[in-house]
């Protein structure tokens, strides 16, 4: 692969991602770094976040309201949403890497890695109920 050029737009993508644990939206994305680069379009920040994430450094994460957040920690971890209020949470417990192993046994092929994103009400909102 050709080394990818350096652009102050993916930087400041990143820095943004970098900074936050909430999980935020491309479109979230776009609000903040375009007070740095007002010129700066939403496909721009589209094709960066998705191009960081194939690049494995960030990680999307794909919700059921149809809209992909993004986080910066990369190492593997679970996510929970909150079918509420739309929030994607970081879950504090270890990587099961042994899911790894059981789903191979029942698989022909080599599973590498895996995501689980857990669903249900946050606490903020259940103690609003």
């Amino acid at each position: 692969m050709a080394t990818l050029k350096y652009s102050r737009q993916r930087e400041a993508i990143k820095e943004y991602l970098a900074s936050t644990t909430s999980h935020p939206t491309a479109d979230t994305v776009y609000m903040h770094v375009k007070t740095e680069f007002p010129n700066i379009s939403l496909g721009t920040v589209y094709r960066n976040l998705n191009l960081l994430a194939d690049l494995g450094e960030a990680v999307k994460i794909t919700t059921p309201d149809g809209g992909d957040r993004f986080d910066a920690q990369t190492i593997p971890h679970y996510h929970f949403y909150c079918k509420d209020c739309g929030s994607v949470i970081d879950m504090d417990f270890n990587n099961i890497e042994e899911i790894n192993e059981l789903a191979s046994q029942n698989f022909d092929g080599r599973i590498e890695s895996h995501t689980i994103l857990f669903y249900g009400t946050c606490g903020e909102c259940l103690t609003r109920s």
